[in-house]
Parts: C-alpha cells; structure tokens; sequence
C-alpha cells in the first residue's frame, strides 16, 4: 500500500512540475506559491522532479510495477487534469 501511495504522489508531483519548468524555460509568468517569475518557476519545476524522482526510488515501482506504474498513470492524468479544467491557483486561462 505505501508503494501504492509513493507512486502516486510520484505522479502527481512529476506532472505538476512540468507546466511550472516549461514556462521558466520560456520566460513566462505562471503562479506558485512563492511567486510566478520565470526563475521561481524553474526552480519550483526542478525541485517537484527532484521529489517525484525520490518519491518514485522509495515505491520500489521495479517491484512492485503492477501496483505502482498504475498509480503513477492516475496521479498524472489527475493532475492534469487539474491544471486542464481548474488551473493554478483556480484560474482559468
């Protein structure tokens, strides 16, 4: 079950550092937490990969794949479909 758990928050955090490390690359504004300049937003991208990746080494997916890559899927299609249908912070764009 905690490998269940760990690959899905794996998930969710991998997905919800992508939108945040393309638009700091790009130099576009995108709302964190701390602020929504590019710089802030590369480094917020960098650090949930740096999570995920740590969350995904403690599920142990390559022994338990049939439970954790699953887990994974969900974690990023509901993330997704966060930032698709609510978007950071509730704002629609």
């Amino acid at each position: 079950m905690e490998s269940v758990l760990l690959s899905f928050l794996a998930g969710v955090f991998g997905a919800n550092a992508l939108p945040h490390f393309v638009k700091g690359i790009t130099k576009e504004p995108f709302p964190t937490p701390f602020g929504s300049s590019p710089v802030i937003n590369v480094v917020a991208g960098w650090a949930m990969f740096i999570l995920a990746g740590f969350l995904g080494y403690g599920a142990h997916i390559g022994q338990y794949p049939a439970a954790t890559l699953p887990s994974i899927a969900l974690g990023v299609l509901l993330m997704g479909l966060f930032h698709a249908r609510i978007g950071a912070f509730g704002k629609r764009t």
